[in-house]
């Protein structure tokens, strides 16, 4: 069988990405590519191809047996996929040279979830955890020429009413989804549904599906601990390897330019070899704005088996520790990154896509690039999903992404008994030794909200003492192995909570630990109620927006959109989500006319609440250091919490994103009425003579910045009614007032009603000049006489650059350039365009588009045109 040569390369087998990390000398069949698929108790259906790795329905809807899942409310229609067992197989060649090697296992991961398999006729082993790694022996059953491997899954939904059935009490799942009783079973909770998200039971080969064949050592893992001093990094390479009867060989390890290489002796068996290697003045790895996010080479070798990849080398700390912000017991939560405080900036994530063959190396960059654009420098992997792919962690290294990393828990009570226990452990084993040497993982967090979910269920509140025992017996497992296998970095018991040892209230209590705020959305609160909190750490929190009518094109047929259709509606998981939207958009617009306007201004809302949100925190720096809104993207077309939709086209929220959390910025927060008692509390609309607004500016630079802030008075015919200049020196990585106005400096009431505030601040950062704009209204926008703003474009290819300027007569607000149809994104959109001052905008296309299309395509609106 043909040597495969020794190089990391990237192989997109079936349209999912898969990193190969390890390449090796040893002999190895990839048995990715076409398999068959049948159902398993329909023989007279003929059997149809299925992409390895992949999922049963994405082979099932290529073949058309099953209708798109996405499109009206189709789900319903698919849903017997999930409750049936499937049978997959295929063939493969095996060379005699295969078999003379000592030892030949097959090697799975991210099998999804119960399968049997069986190889010319043989059971080789059974899976049960689509988070494990399983290893089986091959070689008794191969023979030279052809082999036939069958893999039985058997229905994931039926097992877990299985297990329910044998439960000696109830242990409830959140009715977020289509298919109960998904927390007694190993596999993504997603997948039967949630508020955001379709139920898609998915069943397949998901991973790396290989047979390898050795003599003298296999690698199964390498990991890497670094001990920094000044000037100086060593780094202890260890090597996990598998060795069929032991023997002698080398050690062989080169990080960038250092070579080390020793003998070692190899006992039958698991076996862990090291080396050290001192890196003199490393280059550091640092998050996104921070500095580089330097990487080095990684190759290791011992005996025929090698393994490439590159490593950061940095150090982190998550500082949890009492500090001088409260009174009384008040908890630092700071992300340190080789002794830099950071504020974090980002969104949560969610699995890509609901078809497994649809999680692309593409989709994967193309979200995580947006991310790292819009000039967020971390991203919260949420546990109701999947341990990712490599490419998303790899994609995170590169590009500064700090990860706040979930265990895979989520909203729901699990079991605590000996084998589901033995279930978690034996994933974590794997997953720790196989992620920790990422530079990106900032954080383990034993869950998503599993501590709260102990006070939502009937049953858990009558007997919270057993519930409770259970969770701590499950979160203090997980802390031990985290302790033992990756001890530098924290484990974090759930999310939201106060720290280790403390599981006090983390959607209510702002004085410790992260913050879930769910009050705006699910309570309805005004976005005033932003300011109102004073978090430490706020990990969630979010506002929907509808489908954009491009994206709600690819779910709904005309007649169905609007936002009160059955099959518009039903691209709501979250009940009641569009009444609140529209609700709420009555609350501060003019509600629009006609369905085009509604989606469009459901999008500006979102934004608008979420930069309410984020100015409110990021400038109380360094009491609050961090803000992660949910959710960064969709794995389907819906209504949801996302600031890039389905299919990567940004939101309004995303453009803001950009904007809000700029590394250099200047805001204006209200802060309550003058001569008002501490906490004073925010009002939400008109502003009054007395009412206080702050003037801050952020500068997330390593070094001070001069700069010069210009607020003006502006009415909405376009007029400057009053324009005051400010120099500031702004201190390093630091949150700075400006200063305090009261309302009656912006003119009486009557004056004020027409006119906002425009905020500019220019400065030279690390020899590149910075703008930035923002504003404040004075009133809701639909107390506002906005006047009608006359846009005009102009459109340009510059040298294969292709450029919007626009102009307005009047002041525009939430100006949004659009080219319906053409995938790509602006330098900048969703803005207020000030008379006398033109935006040039550049567009970058994602995909085959010429100019003239872009051009023909490309449309501009703004808020007056909505009403």
């Amino acid at each position: 069988m043909k040597k495969l040569t020794l190089v990391a390369v990237l192989i997109v087998m079936s349209g999912i990405c898969v990193r190969a990390e390890v390449c090796t000398t040893a002999d190895r069949i990839n048995l990715a590519g076409e398999w068959s698929l049948r159902q398993a108790d329909d023989s007279a259906s003929p059997a149809v191809p299925m992409d390895i790795p992949g999922g049963v329905h994405s082979a099932l809807f290529k073949a058309g047996r099953i209708p798109d899942p996405f499109f009206g409310q189709n789900e319903l229609k698919t849903q017997w996929v999930g409750q049936k067992d499937w049978v997959v197989e295929r063939t493969f060649d095996v060379p005699e040279t295969l078999l003379r090697h000592k030892a030949v296992v097959l090697r799975l991961e991210d099998v999804d979830t119960f399968c049997e398999i069986s190889v010319n006729g043989k059971l080789i082993g059974k899976t049960g955890n689509r988070f494990r790694r399983y290893e089986f022996d091959l070689k008794p059953e191969l023979r030279v020429g052809n082999n036939r491997i069958t893999a039985v899954f058997r229905s994931s939904e039926e097992e877990s009413k299985r297990r329910a059935e044998l439960l000696s009490h109830e242990i409830p799942l959140c009715d977020n989804g289509l298919v109960p009783n998904i927390n007694l079973i190993r596999k993504p909770t997603c997948h039967g549904g949630w508020d955001w998200g379709l139920s898609q039971m998915i069943t397949g080969f998901c991973g790396k599906t290989e047979i390898i064949a050795y003599d003298t050592a296999c690698i199964d893992y390498v990991t890497c601990d670094q001990q920094h001093t000044p000037g100086l990094c060593m780094v202890v390479v260890n090597v996990e390897v598998t060795s069929p009867s032991g023997g002698e060989t080398t050690l062989a390890v080169e990080l960038g330019e250092l070579k080390r290489e020793r003998p070692v002796t190899l006992t039958p068996g698991k076996n862990c070899v090291s080396v050290t290697l001192p890196v003199q003045n490393p280059k550091l790895w640092w998050p996104n704005g921070y500095g580089e996010s330097a990487l080095y080479p990684l190759r290791v070798r011992v005996g025929e088996s090698f393994l490439q990849r590159k490593i950061g080398l940095r150090s982190l700390e998550v500082v949890n520790k009492k500090d001088r912000y409260d009174d009384k017991d008040g908890m630092s939560m700071i992300f340190r990154v080789n002794g830099v405080d950071v504020f974090c900036k980002g969104a949560n994530w969610i699995p890509c896509d609901a078809f497994q063959n649809r999680q692309t190396f593409e989709r994967y960059n193309d979200l995580l690039s947006s991310a790292a654009d819009a000039n967020m420098n971390m991203v919260r992997l949420w546990g109701g999903g999947q341990f990712e792919n490599d490419c998303f962690y790899e994609l995170c290294d590169e590009k500064g992404l700090l990860i706040w990393h979930d265990f895979m828990f989520s909203c729901s009570l699990y079991p605590a008994d000996k084998e589901f226990l033995g279930e978690v452990k034996a994933e974590l084993n794997h997953q720790l030794r196989r992620l920790r040497d990422h530079a990106s993982i900032a954080i383990w967090c034993g869950d998503n909200e599993c501590i709260g979910a102990l006070g939502w269920f009937d049953s858990s509140r009558r007997n919270r003492d057993m519930y409770l025992i259970a969770y701590d017996r499950l979160n203090n497992m997980m802390s031990e192995i985290v302790a033992e296998l990756d001890p530098t970095r924290i484990f974090w018991p759930s999310s939201p909570c106060a720290g280790p040892g403390d599981f006090s209230d983390g959607w209510h209590n702002d004085a410790k630990g992260d913050m879930h705020y769910w009050t705006v959305w699910h309570e309805n609160k005004n976005f005033s109620a932003y300011y109102n909190i004073k978090p430490r750490f706020c990990s969630e929190f979010g506002y929907q927006s509808l489908s954009s009518p491009e994206v709600a094109a690819t779910f709904c047929s005309p007649d169905q959109l609007n936002p009160t259709a059955p099959d518009f509606e039903y691209h709501q998981k979250n009940v009641g989500g569009n009444t609140r939207i529209l609700e709420t958009m009555s609350r501060y617009f003019r509600f629009p006319q006609g369905t085009e306007n509604i989606l469009y201004l459901s999008q500006v809302q979102q934004a608008m609440a979420i930069k309410t949100a984020v100015e409110a925190w990021r400038h109380l720096q360094p009491r609050c250091m961090g803000t992660l809104f949910w959710q960064l993207n969709d794995n389907w077309p819906v209504a949801s919490w996302s600031s890039i939709e389905y299919g990567g086209k940004w939101k309004h929220l995303q453009y803001h994103a950009k904007r809000f959390y700029a590394p250099l910025a200047v805001m204006a927060v209200p802060s309550g009425r003058k001569g008002d008692k501490k906490p004073k509390t925010v009002p939400d609309g008109e502003l009054g003579d007395d009412d206080e607004i702050e003037i801050w500016a952020v500068n997330d630079a390593n070094q001070a910045v001069l700069s010069d802030i210009q607020c003006t008075v502006w009415t909405f015919g376009g007029k400057k009614a009053a324009v005051r200049n400010y120099a500031y020196q702004l201190p390093p990585r630091s949150a700075t007032l400006l200063r305090t106005c009261q309302g009656s400096e912006f003119g009486n009431v009557g004056e004020r009603v027409d006119r906002f505030l425009g905020l500019e601040i220019n400065a030279t950062v690390n020899g590149v000049k910075t703008k930035y704009r923002n504003e404040y209204m004075f009133n809701y926008y639909k107390r506002c006489p906005i006047e009608t703003a006359r846009v005009d474009a102009s459109v340009a290819d510059r040298n294969g650059k292709w450029t919007v300027t626009l102009t307005t007569d009047k002041p525009a607000f939430f100006v949004w350039a659009n080219a319906t149809g053409i995938r790509g994104e602006f330098s900048d959109n969703s803005f207020t365009l000030y008379p006398g001052s033109p935006v040039t905008l550049t567009f970058t296309p994602k995909g085959d588009c010429t100019f003239d299309q872009f051009k023909a395509a490309l449309q501009v609106k703004h808020l007056r045109q909505t009403y």
